[in-house]
């Protein structure tokens, strides 16, 4: 039968869009993967000694996760450790699916000894470089490892195809046992743990104690491209890096591209991955990658980690090698502010055709918020001086851990468990930056205090440093299951006049951490689109510990595609783990898994 030239027209043009959902379809769903990390301990000799740690799969820093934009992960975490621990997907916005996000008591209960859980990881708008760790006590300074999401399958990067790329993992080193100090210095009330040395991949390099030739080295050929991608792992430390003679090209931060930078260093800071494009153009050799800690602490505080930790970049080929490797000399001192400033404020989105941002212009709810270090009333604390222990806070709540995580309570609607009252300005206004305070300004008070959004609103945050107890240092803020663009940072104290017009609304960077400047202010806007219980907080974990954080809940929207996903089958049951000063003292089991 013959058809005629207007149904044969219409029958094409369906076809055409059918198999074009069918493609976008396939894109959107992307690949799945499965990995199993298992959680043991395994002993390592670092810094003239040997001590046994909890790592993944044997190995520190843990595997790296390799996927596609889009892709969905599937990871059975096994715990052969002695104590819980749960796993986050840092700078994964995770869709609906809070479940699989992993703060402790935020979003689920630790995965106890012995057991098994498995975590569904969906990547959606992130390209580049994240990283998973764990995120119970501080278990994440040996169990953590880099994410890396290539471009979906049939795009490219925003610039050239590198000719090779390399992972490098900042993290920390302690001596002894870290969980044991961690608790003890909780429960008493006392100073937590300093680092003994950083790492690169592992190792704290030639000018560490015991570590000469111990160094990781990485292998090029001249002449070749290479896509570095920077992961900062360290509990407590924002770092510099330098490659010596080498400068190099950051084009990506925290799974999102940004407008080129050309520089001989860079400042990163905890929870943030950085992408960097480095050719080997410099004579055949060796040379030194280092990072040291770059501290916003009084100038008087010196009782930070000084070490300057190593890895080597050498070139292949035959020749003979100066010996020892050149170091950078570009490496910013531990006190530089200006360059730590300098580069900080470079950072733009790319905010190209293929890469669009779309900042919030209507906003809806505005939130000023004040972190802060602080003193609290503990009678009970053996450490404590005068009944008064270090705390820190966010608009001076300090946050205590619950007895059962905030998403089951939310989503079982079980009360007594969190409030939402969480303030959306200071409880008191003063002079911020200041030197001088009235009496008990710095005292802060306990809670389990929530800020609830409605679906689809536009916030803007606005976090205020402040110098209580003289404690005015950068806080690197990380939001979970989001990503934020950073519109606006400046010294002093915010004005709400003046500083909003100054404002970045062009190419602001959109990142997952970014920090509030020492004696000064940032502010943040996104969308909150993503329904669900989402942890924010400082990633300095001496702040986490003592109370620098709080949660968002993101409430439904009004279909069941702005909804949160149902729960897994399991979820790791509820048992409170040692007591500790800063924690609500619930000694009770409860499962959670009906």
């Amino acid at each position: 039968m013959k058809m005629n030239s207007k149904y044969t027209l219409l029958l094409e043009i369906i076809v055409g869009i059918m198999l074009l959902a069918g493609q976008f379809f396939c894109m959107v769903e992307g690949d799945v993967h499965y990995y199993d990390f298992v959680l043991k301990e395994k002993n390592f000799t670092r810094l003239c000694s040997t001590k046994s740690m909890l790592v993944v799969n044997g190995s520190f820093p843990g595997p790296v996760i390799r996927v596609h934009k889009g892709d969905t992960v599937f990871v059975n975490v096994h715990n052969q450790g002695y104590y819980g621990v749960t796993i986050h997907w840092h700078g994964v916005k995770q869709p609906r699916n809070p479940w699989s996000d992993g703060p402790e008591y935020i979003t689920q209960c630790p995965i106890q000894s012995g057991t098994n859980f498995t975590y569904e990881v969906i990547f959606s708008e992130e390209e580049g470089t994240l990283w998973w760790h764990a995120h119970s006590d501080w278990t994440r300074a040996t169990v953590h490892g880099a994410i890396v999401v290539l471009p979906a399958i049939g795009s490219a990067y925003p610039f050239p195809k590198p000719d090779g790329e390399e992972v490098v993992v900042l993290a920390a080193w302690y001596k002894g046992n870290l969980k044991e100090l961690v608790d003890e210095a909780m429960e008493d009330g006392t100073d937590l743990p300093h680092s003994d040395a950083y790492t690169i991949n592992g190792e704290p390099g030639d000018f560490c104690d015991c570590s000469n030739g111990t160094a990781y080295r990485w292998m090029v050929d001249y002449g070749k491209t290479y896509l570095l991608r920077v992961v900062n792992g360290i509990m407590n430390a924002e770092n510099f890096f330098a490659i010596a003679q080498h400068n190099f090209t950051v084009v990506g931060m925290d799974g999102h591209y940004i407008k080129p930078i050309a520089t001989s260093y860079i400042m990163i800071s905890p929870g943030q991955t950085m992408d960097i494009l480095l050719t080997a153009n410099q004579s055949l050799g060796s040379y030194y990658m280092a990072t040291r800690q770059f501290s916003s602490e009084d100038a008087t505080v010196t009782g930070f980690d000084h070490a300057n930790v190593t890895a080597i970049l050498e070139y292949r080929g035959n020749y003979t090698s100066p010996s020892p490797p050149f170091f950078p000399i570009t490496l910013p001192m531990y006190l530089d502010f200006y360059a730590a400033l300098k580069f900080t404020k470079s950072i733009r989105s790319l905010a190209s055709q293929d890469y669009p941002i779309n900042v919030p212009m209507n906003v809806t709810t505005r939130m000023y918020v004040t972190a802060s270090m602080n003193t609290m009333i503990c009678t009970s604390c053996s450490g404590a001086d005068d009944d008064q222990i270090i705390a820190s806070s966010l608009n001076n709540i300090s946050w205590a851990n619950p007895h059962i995580d905030v998403l089951q309570a939310y989503y079982r609607n079980i009360s007594g468990v969190y409030t939402t009252d969480f303030p959306d300005f200071p409880l008191s206004f003063y002079n911020f930056t200041g030197d001088e305070f009235e009496d008990n300004l710095d005292k802060t008070v306990q809670g389990t205090k929530v800020k609830v959004l409605k679906y689809n609103e536009s916030v803007e945050i606005v976090f205020q440093g402040t110098n209580l107890i003289k404690g005015s240092v950068n806080h690197p803020m990380h939001l979970h299951g989001y990503s934020f663009y950073v519109v606006g940072t400046g010294g002093g104290n915010f004005n709400n006049e003046t500083d909003p017009k100054e404002f970045n609304l062009v190419d602001p960077p959109e990142v997952t951490t970014f920090g509030v400047p020492k004696l000064g202010w940032v502010a943040i806007r996104f969308v909150a689109k993503n329904p669900g219980v989402w942890f924010w907080h400082c990633h300095l974990d001496r702040h986490l510990s003592w109370g620098m954080n709080t949660v968002f809940i993101v409430k439904n929207g009004g279909t069941a595609e702005t909804s949160i996903r149902q729960p897994p089958a399991y979820m790791p049951p509820c048992k409170v783990p040692l007591k500790s000063s800063l924690e609500n003292d619930h000694r009770d089991v409860l499962d959670t898994t009906n």
